[in-house]
């Protein structure tokens, strides 16, 4: 098989080969940063259509659509009215890669970063940045505009926002929760529509690629509503929200889903923390890690079940609770680890 027409895919069995450089953790209980490097080749799509990018043809690029919370959030929380909490556009945040804050919760990249990176696409920037519909990443700048006919779509749209949960309860009026971001998305599509015309709108959205991580703050930063139900019924409802936007997302066009799972919560920086505040040792909570765990088979059951229930509804899951505690278990196998000193106080 001639290599330019290797069809490449994120969408089938996706498999990102995730490094796990450095764990952030500033006193934020649900923002933590995983400065992560995604070994991940073209968006199903064929190599050679890769090169076609460069010469403006966004008819055949894959668009990636971006939800989800501080392990995707762009800046996008720059844009809202929230606490400095639920903010990351200070440093030292941003000090490796961009070398000034951005609003991302890393020291560099995220993992829509490396994805898009990989794919030869640009960085997809916050959606709620000023003047995101006008802005279409003419990276190319002796290519003259008049080549891009109607057919201009960005390279991407991304909703996420830094604290959002599945559950609109969960940080609520201080983030852009799940079903909010998916209004965003409406807008998008209504605006695209406007712009391509319905069949071509339709055929940007099912070659797209839609990555999503929520959940997390679900469970570490509950509303109210945690106290009222068993551990149990708290789970479906969050697997019932991501199950509702993923069903809503395929009834509106999307058909390709890149899927990250919960990582260990129990484990986080700042949940060991408060561990040793309370008078413990440092170690895991084990109460959420077992959460975790459950929503992750809860989550992988579902999307099989979607799987056989969409026609055409493809999916990778990522297994992120696995890859952190691989990391954390054998770091050096992930390159250079920057130790950090702890002081004692």
């Amino acid at each position: 098989m001639r290599e330019e027409t290797r069809l490449v895919t994120l969408s089938l069995n996706l498999v990102i080969n995730i490094i796990i450089m450095a764990k952030y953790s500033f006193n934020k209980p649900q923002l933590y940063c995983l400065t992560i490097v995604v070994f991940i080749s073209s968006l199903a799509i064929p190599s050679d259509c890769i090169r076609q990018l460069h010469q403006e043809t966004t008819r055949n690029h894959a668009t990636l659509i971006v939800f989800g919370d501080s392990l995707f959030d762009p800046g996008n929380n720059n844009y809202i009215n929230t606490t400095t909490h639920f903010q990351a556009n200070f440093l030292p945040y941003g000090e490796t890669f961009f070398k000034h804050p951005t609003g991302r919760f890393c020291n560099g990249r995220t993992i829509p970063d490396f994805i898009a990176e990989f794919a030869n696409l640009p960085l997809i920037p916050p959606f709620l940045e000023p003047h995101h519909h006008h802005h279409h990443h003419h990276h190319h700048h002796h290519h003259h505009h008049h080549h891009h006919h109607h057919h201009q779509v960005a390279y991407g749209y991304n909703f996420a926002s830094a604290g959002a949960g599945a559950l609109s309860e969960t940080n609520s009026g201080l983030v852009i929760d799940l079903h909010k971001q998916l209004k965003n998305f409406k807008k998008v599509r209504n605006h695209l529509k406007a712009k391509l015309g319905e069949t071509e709108r339709d055929q940007v959205l099912a070659n797209a690629v839609i990555l999503l991580s929520i959940g997390s703050n679900d469970y570490l930063s509950p509303s109210t509503l945690f106290a009222s139900f068993s551990p149990d019924q708290y789970i479906s409802m969050v697997i019932g929200n991501i199950t509702t936007a993923l069903e809503e997302l395929y009834n509106k066009g999307g058909r390709k889903f890149g899927i990250l799972n919960l990582g260990p919560l129990g484990c986080l920086p700042i949940v060991r923390a408060q561990n040793v505040a309370g008078g413990g040792d440092g170690s895991c909570d084990p109460r959420a890690n077992a959460a975790a765990v459950s929503h992750n088979s809860r989550l992988a059951a579902i999307l099989l079940q979607l799987q056989g229930q969409l026609k055409g509804f493809r999916y990778s899951l990522f297994d992120s609770f696995s890859a952190v505690l691989d990391a954390e278990s054998d770091p050096t196998k992930y390159g250079n680890l920057f130790l950090f000193s702890e002081k004692k106080n």
